[in-house]
């Protein structure tokens, strides 16, 4: 979708297969980047749901992954006694602390990640189909 001149919204689509993971959406996000033709600039990675979430991390060793989803489920455990009826306060909570977006910067149509950084959808509460928005 072309919102004006040298802007661009692309969404896509994500399904995940549990509960709670991290998918590596990196590639998808410097495709759309591609795609807009975007050479200096700012790439927004919007996330429109209240139970997931984006973030930039390791890519390196997925132990990472696996130890902050650990470390989330203890610090906040899906049966504390939340009040909201519907049984997912730990993923709301969860997608809060991992914010709904990012915002990075871009030149020569890369994006200027740190030699080991990875940007990955958080999913708190699948599993579901999802969006993410890139605008750039």
């Amino acid at each position: 979708m072309r919102l004006r001149k040298g802007v661009v919204l692309k969404r896509i689509k994500i399904r995940t297969q549990k509960r709670s993971q991290w998918l590596d959406i990196t590639r998808q996000v410097e495709t759309a980047l591609a795609e807009a033709g975007v050479l200096s600039g700012m790439c927004l990675v919007h996330v429109p749901h209240t139970t997931a979430g984006v973030t930039v991390n390791e890519n390196a060793d997925p132990d990472v992954q696996k130890d902050v989803l650990k470390f989330l489920d203890q610090m906040i455990p899906r049966d504390w006694g939340f009040l909201h009826v519907e049984g997912n306060s730990d993923a709301h909570i969860k997608a809060s602390l991992m914010g709904c977006s990012l915002t990075l910067p871009v030149e020569e149509g890369r994006l200027m990640l740190g030699r080991w950084q990875g940007i990955y959808f958080c999913e708190f509460d699948g599993p579901r189909e999802r969006e993410v928005w890139i605008q750039t």
